[in-house]
């Protein structure tokens, strides 16, 4: 069956027109011919949104009740039954209502796409896993649906659905965004004008990268090899040394003339003959990356030159920037160009910059000892064929013996040039004109003297063992290099794991820069004992059992069969490389990327063992604490039942219709006192276990307190709200239980006093969250207070006020009120806190974040 196509409108905020412009498609679509059903769309109040639907099928929505209120959820099973050709689900990072079935709405369109049906969807930029925290850096509000970028990277078609901040801020003003009360606090709070602009930004740059790979993916499926930049993006080759701070500045100072580059800076392990590599300066260089904006990137390879301009030319690098040769300038050019020279040569288009440093021409000749490449080779071959004619040319007046001796030394001249071959052509063709030229009878190739003959071949086979010596201390130079590179990418490797920085998303990226690859996989097992059930949704998966866990790089293999090299880690995991086939030399290397996925993983499971751990202990303590706390205050009012009870049904004592009265009484008082105890027991113990899911939307402080406040003497709390106070966010069941369990602790430690609960807003005042308007409520008290110090420790669980020698004595309760309290609060975003009353006693004070008006599941 084909897969179906997915398009998906992004935008930069809501209201900039994603679901009207996905609706007008639709109805372009459908004026084609094409089969169109709107599984769901959400107006949220938009008169001309609503619209668009008129004439579209409409797909009714699927029910379900959360917590005594009804959703409405894409219907996934009817949607599939009508199968239609074409279907609008809005929403692409929704997360369905516990119940709905697949627990995000994008899992939804996946189904539908494998069943072939095409899906146009919605979403905006701060539903991007990898932009949650830039969002919420710069609107102080943190994302909690959010969709993994690799899910939407893999539409076929994105589009951006893009309107001026200035003009978005206008449609919010006149109603078409949101309804007229909300407007005030959304224009003074997510939607300023900085915040819109930051986030049109955001969705530019996210979108010039998806752009970025299209051009890429044209340029290699045509065979382009001339690299067309769509950003500039600066590449600095670091030599190892402390000359690299130098030019990552240089690098910076080059991309602050632009907005939107990239800064990326490459370290090729391999000394180039005047120092080693220094760790120390290398990991500062690293930090300096790090805090300069750029990425830090380990790439092997014998030739730095090559490895350098390789990785340039895979990221589409616009400039690179290198530091100028250590070599001294009157003897390097003995021994051919450079790294630099070389890089220069061999740029293309890239623009190379070569930045003087005080380490330049510092450094004795530079002589690259074991690479007979090609070109020394060839030069070995030319001079095995002269230098023994010239040798014979200006020594034929000499004896034998002395040519013979000149004879030798060609030969190992050659020898150190060209390596094996052209020293053994130089030892055959000098013997042969030794022969001819010096030995009796001249001119001819007879020997007439047999020590001559002895002379001749003990010369031949001399000059062919000074030939093999060369040539086998070369390739002991070669393997020594190779040596120190794997060397030094291994503790690469080991320093990330030490420091806990790499994952298996770093280490795949490291391995596939190392080896120049396209694409690099790892396959879990899904088949062999011990390995996790199930694969991930949206893997690839094959008949063999091995399913695709994280992979790198473009059209990377989807299983086992699809890749050029192939590596098994364990009887578990597997890694697959695409790109070429990976030569048995660098085998070994592949050996200990993978030994070091095996020990990553073997961290990870540490650290869940170990938060498992703590998690036992603390419960351990919390059911300790249980214990010796319901010990008391469970039985103390069991007592009071069960005593007046047992009054009530004695049939020999007849009470007055007071003393009955009071006797019910008591039994309502403990029961309530029972309840309180319980309720906090369950919710101290659904925070504990992460069970709390808040639906937070739109919230009024006026429309939970009267239930918050019920079994709450009237005369103990005056309220004094402001009429006009803007809605916040928050779920309304959990912000009744914050304000009950602190108004019920007031009431309890104030005995004499009476309570306030007094709001107010934020804007240009002091009450903010994360530098953002927000709004308070503030419960006021004039008891005894809490010392400075002891604050802290009252939000701890199970901590009482008598607990630390101060205050009124026999309180009652298992001291989880205020945990609770700020558990929920912290839960829904917002913050609880306490402060000293002027003139005595303690105010709390809830402060939750205004309202942006969308109702989202945390």
């Amino acid at each position: 069956m084909t897969r179906g196509i997915l398009r998906i409108f992004l935008g930069a905020a809501p209201g900039v027109g994603k679901t009207y412009s996905m609706l007008e498609e639709g109805h372009a679509q459908a004026a084609a011919g094409v089969d169109v059903v709107a599984g769901i769309v959400l107006d949220h109040g938009r008169e001309q949104t609503r619209a668009q639907l008129a004439g579209l099928e409409v797909l009714p929505a699927r029910i379900i009740n959360y917590r005594g209120t009804d959703f409405a959820e894409l219907d996934v099973a009817a949607l599939l039954a009508r199968r239609p050709a074409l279907a609008l689900v809005d929403e692409y990072a929704h997360s369905n209502i516990p119940g709905a079935g697949n627990a995000k709405r994008w899992q939804d369109v996946e189904e539908l796409l494998a069943a072939g049906i095409d899906v146009y969807s919605t979403v905006n930029v701060q539903h991007l896993a990898s932009l949650g925290d830039v969002v919420e850096t710069i609107t102080g509000v943190r994302q909690q649906e959010t969709v993994p970028d690799d899910v939407v990277r893999r539409a076929e078609q994105i589009e951006l659905v893009d309107i001026p901040p200035e003009l978005l801020r206008q449609r919010l003003s006149t109603g078409h965004v949101y309804a007229a009360e909300k407007v005030d606090a959304a224009l003074a709070n997510y939607f300023r004008l900085g915040n819109l602009t930051a986030l049109r930004e955001l969705a530019l740059l996210w979108l010039a990268d998806r752009v970025e790979e299209g051009v890429a993916a044209y340029r290699e499926s045509h065979g382009i090899a001339t690299s067309w930049p769509t950003r500039e993006r600066v590449v600095v080759g670091l030599p190892g040394g402390p000359e690299g701070e130098v030019l990552l500045r240089r690098a910076a100072r080059i991309l602050s003339r632009v907005s939107g580059g990239e800064l990326l800076a490459v370290h090729v392990p391999r000394s180039d003959g005047v120092v080693g590599d220094a760790p120390s300066a290398l990991e500062g260089q690293r930090q300096l990356v790090t805090d300069l904006g750029g990425t830090y990137h380990f790439v092997g390879g014998a030739d730095p030159a090559a490895a350098l301009l390789d990785f340039a030319k895979n990221v589409g690098a616009t400039q690179i920037v290198i530091g100028s040769s250590r070599r001294k300038p009157r003897l390097g050019f003995l021994f051919g160009p450079g790294v630099g020279a070389r890089v220069v040569r061999d740029a293309g288009d890239m623009d190379v910059h070569m930045v003087p440093h005080p380490l330049s021409g510092s450094g004795g000749p530079v002589r690259n000892k074991g690479e007979l490449n090609k070109k020394r080779v060839i030069a070995g071959f030319i001079l095995a064929v002269a230098l023994p004619i010239l040798v014979e040319f200006f020594t034929g007046a000499l004896s034998l013996q002395t040519t013979m001796v000149v004879q030798l030394a060609a030969t190992v001249a050659v020898a150190l040039v060209g390596g094996l071959w052209p020293a053994v052509l130089a030892a055959v063709w000098g013997s042969v004109l030794l022969n001819y030229f010096s030995a009796p009878p001249v001119g001819t190739l007879n020997i007439s003297d047999p020590e001559n003959l002895l002379t001749l071949a003990v010369f031949l086979l001399v000059a062919v063992a000074v030939a093999l010596a060369v040539d086998q201390s070369a390739r002991r130079s070669r393997e020594a290099i190779r040596a120190g590179a794997e060397a030094a990418t291994l503790s690469e490797l080991a320093r990330g794991i030490l420091a806990s920085q790499d994952t298996v998303q770093v280490l795949l990226e490291q391995l596939r820069d190392h080896f120049a690859m396209r694409a690099v996989t790892l396959f879990r097992n899904t088949t062999s004992a011990g390995a996790q059930p199930g694969a991930q949704p949206g893997s690839a998966q094959d008949g063999n059992g091995w399913s695709m866990e994280a992979s790198v790089g473009d059209e990377p293999p989807l299983v086992p069969e699809q890749a050029d090299t192939l590596e098994e880690v364990s009887e578990h995991w597997m890694l697959g490389l695409s790109g070429r086939i990976l030569p048995a030399s660098d085998r070994r290397l592949l050996s200990a990327f993978g030994a070091h996925l095996l020990a990553l993983e073997q961290r990870e499971a540490l650290s869940v063992t170990q938060r498992e751990n703590l998690q036992l202990s603390q419960d351990n303590n919390i059911r300790t604490s249980v214990l010796r706390a319901v010990s008391h205050d469970l039985r103390t009012p069991l007592a009071g039942i069960k005593l007046a009870v047992s009054s009530l049904r004695q049939s020999e004592v007849t009470f007055s219709p007071e003393d009955e009265a009071e006797l019910l009484g008591t039994i309502e008082h403990y029961s309530d006192r029972m309840d309180a105890l319980v309720g906090n027991l369950l919710d101290m113990s659904r925070l504990s276990a992460q069970m709390v899911s808040p639906i937070v939307g739109p919230v009024a402080w006026q429309e939970v307190l009267p239930a918050a406040l019920h079994g709450v003497p009237s005369d103990r709390v005056r309220r004094e709200l402001p009429p006009n106070m803007p809605a916040i966010d928050a779920d309304p069941g959990l912000l009744e239980r914050v304000i009950a369990n602190i108004v019920e602790n007031a009431v309890k430690y104030a005995p004499d006093s009476e309570i306030l609960v007094v709001g107010s807003i934020g804007g240009s005042g002091s009450a903010t969250i994360n530098g953002h308007p927000a709004s308070e409520l503030r419960v006021v008290d004039h008891g005894k207070g809490v010392p400075a110090a002891e604050v802290m420790a009252m939000f701890r669980p199970f901590q009482r006020l008598d607990d630390v020698s101060y205050g009124p004595q026999g309180g009652t309760g298992v001291g989880l009120g205020l945990a609770v309290a700020k558990g929920f609060t912290e839960i829904m975003g917002g913050v609880l806190e306490a402060v000293q009353t002027p003139g005595g006693g303690l105010t709390m004070i809830i402060r939750m974040p205004l309202s942006t008006g969308i109702m989202r599941t945390l």
